[in-house]
């Protein structure tokens, strides 16, 4: 029996919310001037009253816009040096390492950006469905290339990714509502599965 485990990475996998984490780690000046600036956006985020995609991407673009592709994956490479496996919840982490890779595949399916999801990716050997960042001429625009993959987002690239395969069953983890599309998606769901 062909499976595919498809994973929702903060707060499902991550004990924090790893956008706020690599931005600090990555300039902290920047991002603490950042974060004061977006708190009144973060508010009407929280009462619904602005898309997500737009106030995310303002945040990242403050800390992150400028600069080189090069100089990003080398920090998000140390980022993840200095936070795994401390970050990830332990029950998670078993999980993971209990997956048999010979009749199962994993999808890690996140709202994050590539650049800090993908070393944990790789780590899991797991394919990386992310928010993904926008070069132009090796360096970083500030914009996102495509949706953010959030809610109907991340359905859309787990179809897109299933299309040529055939799986028995599609068992997703998530934590929030940003997941449940993907939990009508997949065959069968778990919500706050390793808390």
């Amino acid at each position: 029996m062909k499976k595919l485990y498809c994973f929702d990475f903060d707060g499902t996998l991550s004990k924090k919310d790893t956008l706020f984490l690599f931005l600090r780690f990555y300039n902290s000046k920047r991002y603490f001037i950042a974060y004061l600036k977006h708190l009144p956006l973060f508010f009407l985020l929280k009462l619904k009253l602005l898309e997500a995609k737009s106030v995310k991407q303002s945040f990242i673009s403050t800390v992150l816009k400028g600069e080189s592709e090069s100089r990003l994956k080398l920090s998000a490479a140390a980022f993840f040096e200095s936070h795994y496996p401390s970050l990830i919840r332990e029950h998670a982490l078993e999980f993971i390492e209990s997956i048999p890779r010979d009749s199962v595949d994993a999808a890690l399916v996140t709202a994050s950006l590539d650049l800090w999801a993908e070393p944990f990716a790789k780590q899991w050997n797991m394919t990386l469905l992310a928010t993904e960042a926008l070069y132009e001429n090796g360096v970083f625009t500030g914009q996102f290339k495509g949706e953010n993959c959030n809610g109907k987002e991340k359905v859309r690239r787990l179809e897109h990714f299933v299309k040529d395969r055939k799986y028995d069953k599609i068992i997703a983890f998530g934590d929030s509502s940003g997941d449940y599309p993907m939990f009508k998606f997949a065959t069968e769901s778990h919500f706050k599965f390793f808390q």
